[in-house]
């Protein structure tokens, strides 16, 4: 992979503007990677389509859309947009700006709010350019297989630039996403914010966004009910930005990625036991976070070191609810330890049936339990199980029960066996497992999880790199039609070998092995995916509301509301659903008002 350091800076801010500053603007840290995106477009639209389009224009847009990058604006222009949301929520609005000719430094900056009574929020709005990358389609007759034939390679906007400008080249598109955070203590009302873009070669738009700020209050992410469990990688921040793995440069660079991912309300700290557990599905291996040492007498020496600083680390940015440990049941079923006496690596193969299986794992769950209990982590960590077959994880739960009973258990499940095992803290099945609602009900009384996941065998609703934008906000809303207490995506951050530009993989949909990229560059994908579960969130503490208050008014419009979320438990699309999502949308915010 190329890494050409380039430094990102922004200018000060001029008198009313501000992008996510105050007063002057510091100066962004150098990146140590390129952050070009590909040169040509696989797929370009026809140059007919710019027939008559003479100069620069800007437009807002909508979220819900991907806009060429070789294409004019093909909507009716619109130079005002409006947004609404609760006090300490995250909203969104995009703008998209096309050009004949050349736009040489083009910028954005989004400006104060103001009510019209002269009442002034403090800086809110935030602007990063869209950039685009190489994607392909999900195809539902190779879903999980080796990237197939006649899957052409296409252009995708998604990844929010950082950069303060770009050049906008002749007879292409540009879409800019605009973040708006409000503060948990504004004051309601109806606010307005100009737009500016402006180009060095004197280019210059103002478009208008308003704001309706909603007298209630979404607490902080740290807060958030809603169980998100995005598995994280944290060995391939090292392998792409550069670093010795577990260094502290290591976990200097992964700070912006993980901090976004607690922005996000993320509840589970990813960690692994052994070998990498996925047996290197992926493009770069997880690295060992517990290093393994075989005795002379044969006894076992564990070096929980790097483990210790990982979690330690994710607790400093709040993640701290649960620790899922991978696995006791690796895919390939190996272990890789050193020998003390030769001091080399040795491999064994231990799988479930084999006496293997309960010598090396008694001994590691005893010591590991031990350890928890003197960091204080012991009721919060459970040793995960991905896809197993039940036969393999019968003899996981009894090997656990028998050595090291005070541990949990987590599983992502997608052999329909939940109910095998009631005794699991942390259950999550994929999509089409149709979890008994009377069970996850019952599971929540006992303190357990119940979540569901999608993967590459799922369509729909899902995040990959060409997925409906809407979708991502789809899987919340699925999750509170079925009763669920949140989501799992496999994985979070397992970029590709070349993640800015290429978000294709050996194997999959495009998008499927992260959500967001390096140096903790978010994309359209996650922030959608973090408009989903604030969605939750309102929706459950509207539910929670109405249902205390309990009188005709509440119930007829707590009956309104759960016949607007029933609608969205369906695991195929169906006709009219991105309109009756957005309904949904404002139908929860009129209740709110």
């Amino acid at each position: 992979m190329t890494m050409k350091p380039i430094l990102l800076f922004c200018a000060a801010c001029l008198a009313g503007w501000c992008a996510a500053c105050d007063g002057t603007a510091p100066a962004a840290p150098e990146s140590r990677l390129d952050w070009s995106e590909p040169a040509e477009d696989p797929r370009p639209a026809d140059p007919a389509s710019w027939a008559g389009v003479k100069g620069s224009h800007a437009s807002f847009g909508s979220i819900d859309c991907r806009y060429p990058r070789s294409a004019p604006f093909a909507e009716a222009p619109a130079e005002r947009t409006k947004i609404a949301g609760w006090r300490g929520e995250r909203r969104s609005a995009q703008l998209v700006v096309w050009s004949a000719d050349t736009l040489p430094g083009l910028r954005c900056r989004v400006g104060a709010f103001v009510a019209a009574d002269g009442h002034r929020l403090p800086p809110i709005g935030r602007a990063r350019f869209v950039k685009y990358v190489l994607s392909d389609d999900f195809l539902p007759e190779q879903p999980c297989g080796a990237r197939p034939e006649g899957n052409p390679a296409h252009l995708e906007p998604d990844l929010l630039s950082e950069e303060p400008s770009v050049v906008l080249a002749p007879r292409t598109a540009r879409p800019v996403w605009i973040t708006v955070e409000i503060p948990s203590d504004a004051r309601p009302g109806d606010y307005g914010a100009t737009v500016l873009l402006e180009a060095d070669n004197g280019f210059r738009k103002e478009l208008a966004l308003d704001l309706e700020v909603i007298d209630r209050l979404l607490p902080p992410p740290a807060e958030w009910e809603y169980h998100l469990d995005l598995w994280q990688q944290p060995s391939v921040v090292a392998d792409i930005e550069g670093a010795p793995v577990w260094s502290d440069e290591h976990f200097r660079l992964l700070e912006p990625t993980m901090r976004l991912l607690a922005a996000a309300g993320q509840k589970v700290i990813t960690a692994t036991l052994n070998k990498d557990p996925w047996n290197c599905q992926t493009e770069y291996p997880y690295a060992d976070m517990i290093v393994w040492t075989r005795l002379a007498d044969g006894s076992w020496d564990y070096d929980f070191t790097h483990f210790d600083r990982w979690v330690e680390f994710m607790m400093g940015l709040g993640i701290d609810e649960a620790i899922n440990c991978y696995s006791l049941l690796p895919w390939n079923c190996e272990l890789h330890y050193t020998d003390d006496v030769s001091g080399e690596q040795a491999t064994v193969s231990a799988p479930p049936s084999a006496p293997e299986f309960r010598e090396v794992w008694a001994p590691f769950l005893a010591a590991f339990r031990d350890h928890l209990r003197e960091k204080g982590w012991l009721a919060i960590t459970r040793i995960a199980m991905d896809e197993r077959a039940p036969e393999e994880m019968d003899a996981a739960v009894t090997l656990l029960a028998e050595t090291a009973p005070e541990l949990g258990i987590a599983l992502a499940d997608n052999h329909f066996s939940y109910r095998r095992y009631p005794q699991i803290a942390d259950m999550c099945v994929g999509i089409f497992a149709d979890m008994d609602r009377d069970d996850i009900v019952q599971r929540r009384s006992e303190g357990k999880v119940s979540t569901y996941y999608v993967c590459c065998s799922s369509g729909f609703p899902n995040t990959y790199t060409s997925s409906d934008p809407l979708e991502a906000v789809y899987l919340s809303w699925f999750a509170l039609a079925r009763g669920y207490d949140g989501f799992l995506r496999w994985s979070y951050n397992a970029w590709t070998a070349d993640p800015i530009r290429d978000s294709r993989f050996r194997t999959w949909a495009a998008g499927d092995t992260y959500i967001v990229y390096p140096e903790g560059r978010s994309s359209i994908r996650f922030e959608r995916l973090v408009e989903g579960i604030q969605d939750w969130e309102k929706v459950t503490r509207l539910r929670r509301e109405l249902t205390q208050r309990d009188t005709p008014e509440a119930r007829e419009r707590l009956q309104r509301l759960d016949a607007a979320v029933a609608r969205f438990g369906e695991q195929l699309p169906f006709e009219g659903w991105q309109e009756e999502l957005d309904a949904a949308k404002r139908l929860v915010d009129d209740l709110a008002r």
